[in-house]
């Protein structure tokens, strides 16, 4: 599995919350460079983004971190994403519904988001260091129902991230229509390779292309 492959498959990630515009720009700079999948953004930054580099494929966030803001409140920053130039929004999930075992409330907000977003790519974030097995199951089914495109691991700002084991639990249960995204913890180039291979077609992170360029120059 060659770098570039690898790269493609990349949400090129920056949402900490210090992220000012020189380290935006340089994001962007390299994930036209390295042709990665995406760059994955504060909703902030979009429109000055989009303006600036109009070709480039900018996903952004939804409800994040935590995902507890109303249904609303999430369909209009969906809108307002959209308007600004996103065309990927990733979006997390009311974990407190999940816990209250209020599985169809999950299944509405999606359904209501992937309704108002035409064509646009929706990716779920279900936030695993915070669920059970079964609450894991259970999501793949109601992400599967409501349409979604993705089903995606994390936020990075858990507990912990991706693992290998709910990489395989969610292909083992989502719907043929949904695909996985690992994000949170991908460190080494192993990872990336791991990931890929079992069954993940995106990778959210903020350290990919440094890995890949220092392991090019160690001769991976």
């Amino acid at each position: 599995m060659d770098n570039s492959y690898i790269l493609s498959r990349v949400d090129h990630t920056l949402l900490t919350p210090t992220a000012n515009w020189s380290q935006i720009e340089l994001l962007c700079d390299e994930a036209v460079a390295y042709k990665t999948a995406s760059v994955c953004v504060p909703p902030c930054y979009v429109s000055r983004i989009h303006n600036s580099f109009p070709d480039l494929n900018i996903c952004t966030v939804i409800g994040f971190p935590l995902g507890y803001t109303t249904h609303s409140t999430k369909v209009a920053e969906a809108l307002t994403a959209v308007e600004d130039g996103a065309s990927e929004l990733d979006m997390v999930i009311n974990i407190t519904d999940v816990k209250n075992s209020v599985f169809s409330r999950v299944e509405y907000e999606i359904s209501k988001l992937k309704n108002v977003l035409d064509k646009k790519i929706l990716k779920i974030i279900v936030e695993t260091c915070y669920l059970t097995e079964s609450e894991k199951i259970a999501l793949c089914r109601v992400v599967t129902d409501a349409g979604a495109d993705y089903i995606k691991t994390s936020t990075g700002f858990g507990t912990a991230g991706a693992t290998i084991e709910d990489i395989q639990l969610f292909k083992k249960h989502i719907g043929p229509n949904v695909k996985i995204k690992a994000s949170g913890g991908i460190r080494t180039r192993e990872d990336m390779v791991a990931y890929i291979k079992n069954g993940c077609d995106r990778l959210g992170t903020s350290s990919a292309i440094k890995i890949l360029t220092v392991g090019d120059a160690q001769g991976y």
